[in-house]
């Protein structure tokens, strides 16, 4: 008994030096030069039930509950591979109506909702208020990693204009907030070195975890036309560092608006 103790403790050890939090992703190195990544999101109180407090249609809430993890692995630059969907309602009607909008937007993401969704409800306990939990499981090697990549002498822009219910109205399709499709496409951009979607906390706070995950400090600027203290709510926009020469390139590479919130420079 003693050595089985022994055993595991040695193998709780070593798992523990190869799990390490970065921003809001676990990442696990499972071999040499390959990361697992683990994020996840949750909502509660948003729905169609009798007790949520926003109302929104089941597969609204889908696509927006998946749509937050996605845009966060998107911008570290690992392909998800496996979606978890955890149900705090029945199967049939809410359930079924959360799933599809989740599909949707695997689907819109470039994804095979059929291949990597999974999931469960529940059909035991009646509910009286829309409880949803996404974990979403991708891998990227190590040259693919962008969290931290950011240069000294990079603009930060703000892709996407910060939306958040109840104060403003979040359309799924609102050409002025940030998507998982745009940020596809930006991790897809060589000239783009770190991404970060924003959230509840604002423009102001994720900008400066871009800085503190490079080693760097951001000099803001003084009039960035939109408001950094805002929430985004669900990700309505993200922050991408960049050569200030590579500006006009993005701008025509997304339908977004973006926004320059400041420059990269040496720790002061």
């Amino acid at each position: 008994m003693i050595n089985f103790y022994n055993k595991l403790k040695t193998a709780t050890d070593s798992s523990a030096r190869l799990i390490r939090q970065v921003r809001d992703l676990t990442i696990v190195e499972i071999s040499k030069g390959i990361k697992l990544v683990v994020d996840c999101d949750s909502d509660g109180g948003i729905g169609s039930k009798e007790m949520d407090l926003v109302k929104v249609p089941g597969q609204i809430l889908g696509r927006f509950a998946v749509r937050v993890p996605l845009m966060e692995m998107f911008a570290s630059g690992a392909i998800p591979t496996v979606v978890v969907d955890a149900l705090a309602v029945e199967m049939d009607p809410s359930g079924r109506d959360i799933i599809e909008g989740v599909r949707e937007e695997l689907t819109l993401a470039g994804l095979d909702a059929d291949t990597i969704l999974t999931g469960s409800t529940e059909d035991n306990i009646p509910t009286l208020q829309t409880g949803v939990g996404v974990v979403v499981i991708g891998f990227v090697s190590d040259t693919d990693f962008k969290p931290g990549r950011s240069q000294k002498g990079d603009i930060v822009v703000c892709v996407g204009k910060p939306k958040s219910a109840p104060n403003d109205e979040v359309d799924l399709d609102d050409p002025e907030i940030a998507d998982t499709a745009c940020t596809r496409t930006l991790a897809g951009l060589e000239y783009i070195h770190d991404i970060l979607p924003v959230g509840s906390k604002g423009v102001v706070h994720e900008q400066a975890e871009l800085a503190k995950c490079a080693e760097l400090d951001l000099l803001p600027e003084s009039d960035p036309d939109i408001d950094i203290h805002k929430s985004a709510g669900p990700s309505t926009c993200v922050l991408a560092s960049l050569p200030e020469s590579q500006l006009p390139g993005l701008r025509t590479s997304i339908k977004q608006p973006v926004y320059v919130i400041g420059t990269l420079i040496n720790k002061v």
